[in-house]
C-alpha cells in the first residue's frame, strides 16, 4: 500500500443497507490531517505499508479518548435559546447531541462509523463522566454512552471485561470502556464509608477507571493546576483502597505531581497516567516528572502520551508526541507507555450547525477550567498532525523509529490490555 493509495482509499467500512448508501467514499477532513502528518513523517513506502498493515492487524486501545463527536442540531439549540433555556440546559442539550446523534441521525451515524474505521481503533477508554465529583453530574455522560452502545450494539459495544476487547477485534467491531474525570462523592461527610459508597455503584454501572482529581484541589488531593502542590489526603488513601478493592483503575492524569506520586505509592494495583507528557521534555502543569512516571511504572502501570501541543512542547506535533514515547521507553521500559490522545474527531457538519446558533453573552470560565496564563497557546496546524483519525500514522511513526512489531503492539494497545486484565474484575463464567 503506497502513500497515494492510502490517501485515496475509501475511509469507511463496508456497511450494509442504509449505512452503505450514506457512507462517504472520501472525507476531506481526514485526508487533510493525514497529509499534514505524512508531510512531517515522510515515511518510506516500505515503512508506510508495514505500519498500516501492522495497525490493521493489531488490537488498538486508547486509554483516554473520545468516540467521534456528532454535529449538534443548530436549529434546536437556537430554539432553546429563544425559549429562554438556561446555560446549563444549553450545555446539556449541546453535549447530548454531540454524543448521541450518531444514533438518531443517519448521516451523523455514517460519519461516526467512518471515523472509527479510519482510526483503526478497537477500544476507547471513553470519558463518560462530566468533570467533577457530584454523582448526578457524573451520571449524565454515562447515560448517553450507555444509550449509544445499547442502540449501536452491532457496531460498538460497552466493554464489561478485557476479553470483550479481543472479541470486538475478532468480530470486526468496536467497544467502549467507560471512565470518568472524577470520583463520585456525595459530599455529605457523614463518614468515610458513606462517602465511598458511590464508587461501588458506578463500578456496577460499568465504570472502569476514575481520575482522582481534575485540575483543582478536592478532598482526595491536589489537581495539577494548584500551585501549592499538596499531596494525597487521608481520605484520598481510603478512595484508592476502595478502588483497588473493587477493581477500578486509579488515574492521576490531572493530579498534581505530589498527589500523583503518593497515589502510586499507596495503590496496591497497577495504576495509570492515562494522558500526559514527560516533564523532562516539556515542563507543564499537565506533564509528569520522572519520579512520578517511575512510581506509576513500579505499580505495573503505564503513562499514556497525549496529543495536545502545549503539553508536548517543542514542535508540538506528531514528531513531538513520538519523542515523548521514546523518552518513556528509554527511561522506564516499553511496558509502561501508551497513547491517550485526549482528542476526538468532530463531524464535518459541526461548523455549519454552530453558525445557526445566535451569539450568547460571555460566561465565566467553568470551575474545572483552571489553567494558568499561557498554558494553552497551541496553533491549529500542530494539532492537525495528531487528529484522532491519524492513529494508523502513529503506528507508522513507531515503525520509522525502529520499534519491533511486538513493542509497537504494546504501545498501541497491549499495555492497556495488560493493566485492564490485572485490575478489572472477571465475569463469572460458570455457576
Amino acid at each position: 500500500m503506497n502513500r497515494r493509495h492510502f490517501l485515496n482509499t475509501s475511509l469507511s467500512a463496508s456497511f450494509a443497507g442504509e449505512q452503505a448508501a450514506l457512507a462517504a467514499p472520501n472525507n476531506e477532513k481526514i485526508q487533510r490531517a493525514r497529509e499534514a502528518a505524512l508531510k512531517i513523517l515522510k515515511p518510506s513506502p516500505k515503512d508506510l505499508e508495514h505500519g498500516l498493515e501492522l495497525h490493521a492487524n493489531s488490537i488498538v486501545i486508547e486509554p483516554y479518548g473520545f468516540s467521534p463527536r456528532s454535529a449538534p442540531d443548530g436549529g434546536a439549540i437556537r430554539a432553546a435559546i429563544e425559549a429562554g433555556a438556561s446555560e446549563i440546559e444549553l450545555q446539556d442539550l449541546t453535549e447530548e447531541m454531540q454524543m448521541t446523534r450518531c444514533v438518531t441521525d443517519a448521516a451523523e451515524r455514517a460519519e461516526y462509523m467512518q471515523a472509527w474505521e479510519a482510526a483503526g481503533m478497537t477500544c476507547i477508554f471513553q470519558n463518560a463522566g462530566e468533570e467533577g465529583q457530584d454523582p448526578l453530574r457524573l451520571m449524565k455522560r454515562l447515560a448517553r454512552f450507555t444509550f449509544v452502545t445499547d442502540m449501536l450494539g452491532d457496531f460498538v459495544k460497552r466493554g464489561v471485561e478485557p476479553e470483550d476487547i479481543l472479541a470486538a477485534k475478532t468480530g470486526k467491531k468496536h467497544c467502549l470502556f467507560f471512565i470518568m474525570n472524577g470520583v463520585p462523592i456525595p459530599q455529605h461527610w457523614v463518614s468515610v464509608e458513606d462517602e465511598l459508597r458511590y464508587i461501588r455503584i458506578f463500578a456496577q454501572l460499568g465504570v472502569k477507571m476514575m481520575h482522582l482529581t481534575y485540575n483543582r484541589r478536592n478532598m482526595i488531593g491536589d489537581g495539577c493546576a494548584e500551585p501549592a502542590n499538596a499531596g494525597l489526603s487521608d481520605f484520598g488513601r481510603a478512595v484508592i483502597a476502595e478502588m483497588n478493592r473493587l477493581g477500578v483503575i486509579v488515574d492521576v492524569a490531572h493530579s498534581g505531581w505530589r498527589t500523583s506520586l503518593e497515589a502510586a505509592q499507596a495503590s496496591k494495583s497497577p495504576m495509570v497516567v492515562s494522558h500526559s507528557t514527560c516533564a523532562a521534555l516539556n515542563k507543564h502543569i499537565r506533564s509528569k516528572p520522572d519520579e512520578v512516571i517511575r512510581a506509576v511504572a513500579d505499580t505495573g502501570g503505564f503513562m499514556g502520551i497525549c496529543a495536545i501541543p502545549d503539553f508536548l512542547g517543542g514542535r508540538g506535533d506528531i514528531s513531538a508526541m513520538l519523542d515523548h514515547i521514546d523518552y518513556v521507553v528509554k527511561r522506564f521500559g516499553v511496558d509502561h507507555v501508551g497513547i491517550g490522545t485526549d482528542v476526538g474527531y468532530s463531524s464535518r457538519a459541526s461548523n455549519a450547525e454552530y453558525k445557526k446558533v445566535p451569539p450568547r453573552r460571555r460566561s465565566r470560565p467553568a470551575w474545572e477550567y483552571f489553567w494558568p496564563p499561557g498554558a494553552l497557546t497551541s496553533r491549529p496546524e500542530q494539532s492537525l498532525t495528531m487528529e484522532w483519525t491519524n492513529w494508523p500514522l502513529f503506528t507508522v511513526g513507531l515503525v520509522q523509529r525502529g520499534y519491533s512489531d511486538q513493542d509497537i503492539q504494546k504501545i498501541i494497545g497491549g499495555n492497556v490490555l495488560r493493566v485492564a486484565r490485572a485490575v478489572l474484575p472477571k465475569k463469572v463464567t460458570s455457576l
